[in-house]
C-alpha cells in the first residue's frame, strides 16, 4: 500500500470551517484521480467529493455541494478538503483515496487509501 495521509481533521462548531489535507510520500499520484470519501459511526462509508487527475475536474456528493471544495496540487502531492458551514451531519471519520473511477463514488475502486482523520462537528 502506497502511504497517503490524512490531516487537518478535529472538533468544530457548527457553522465553522475546516480544511483537510491529504499527502502523498513514496509515489506521485499526479496522474491520478483523488477521492475523499467519509463515515459516520454506525453507517457506511460514503463518497464526499473527487477530483481529476489534473484538477479540472471535480464531482460533489450532494449532501456536501455548495459547501465543500475539493482542489490539489500536484507539485506539492497533496489534496484538499476545504469544508465550510459544517452541521452535526458531517461528523465523521474521513478518508482521502486515489486512483479511481472520478464519477463512479465507491471505496471499493479506489486501490490506494489513508488511514483517514476524525471530523466532529458539535452543535
Amino acid at each position: 500500500q502506497v502511504p497517503l495521509v490524512e490531516s487537518g481533521g478535529g472538533l468544530v462548531q457548527a457553522g465553522g470551517s475546516l480544511r483537510l489535507s491529504c499527502a502523498a510520500s513514496g509515489r506521485t499520484f499526479s496522474g491520478y484521480h483523488m477521492g475523499w470519501f467519509r463515515q459516520a459511526p454506525g453507517k457506511e462509508r460514503e463518497f464526499v467529493a473527487s477530483i481529476s487527475w489534473n484538477g479540472g475536474s471535480t464531482y460533489y456528493a450532494d449532501s456536501v455541494k455548495g459547501r465543500f471544495t475539493i482542489s490539489r496540487d500536484n507539485a506539492k502531492n497533496t489534496v484538499y478538503l476545504q469544508m465550510n458551514n459544517l452541521k452535526p451531519e458531517d461528523t465523521a471519520v474521513y478518508y482521502c483515496a486515489a486512483g479511481g473511477d472520478m464519477y463512479g463514488g465507491r471505496w471499493s475502486q479506489y486501490p490506494y487509501r489513508g488511514q483517514g482523520t476524525q471530523v466532529t462537528v458539535s452543535s
